[in-house]
C-alpha cells in the first residue's frame, strides 16, 4: 500500500490512511493503536459501545481492547501502528483468505472475537 504520508521509527509509525478496518471485534493484546482523523468520520465499535470521530479527534485503544471501526466515504486519517501491528496488516493482505485470519492474527498476539 502506498501512503501519501508515513513516518516510521523504531516503537512506533505513523500513516495516512483510508478505508475501514477489519469488520469484526478484534483485539491486540500488547500493542497499542491510535487514529487522528483529518477528514470525514470513523465509527469505533467496542464490546459496550459505539462512538463516532470526525476531524481534529484523536482515538487511542490501548492493548486489550477489542474494537474495530469504519471509515466514512471521505475520510481520511493518520493511523499509529507499531511495527508489530503494521507487520499484522501486512500479513493480512498478502494473504486474504478468511480461513487463514484467525491464524494471522494469533502470530501477531491478537484476535479476532466474532
Amino acid at each position: 500500500m502506498a501512503y501519501p504520508f508515513a513516518a516510521s521509527g523504531s516503537s512506533f509509525g505513523v500513516y495516512e490512511w483510508r478505508g475501514s478496518g477489519p469488520a469484526t471485534l478484534h483485539v491486540h493484546h500488547a500493542d497499542d493503536e491510535a487514529w487522528h482523523i483529518l477528514a470525514g468520520e470513523l465509527t469505533f465499535r467496542y464490546a459496550n459501545r459505539t462512538e463516532v470521530a470526525g476531524p481534529g479527534t484523536t482515538v487511542f485503544v490501548p492493548a486489550g481492547v477489542a474494537h474495530t471501526y469504519t471509515a466514512g466515504p471521505d475520510a481520511r486519517y493518520l493511523i499509529i501502528l507499531t511495527p508489530h501491528l503494521k507487520s499484522l496488516i501486512a500479513a493480512l493482505q498478502a494473504d486474504r483468505d478468511p480461513a487463514h485470519q484467525r491464524e494471522i492474527y494469533s502470530r501477531f498476539d491478537s484476535e479476532l472475537l466474532e
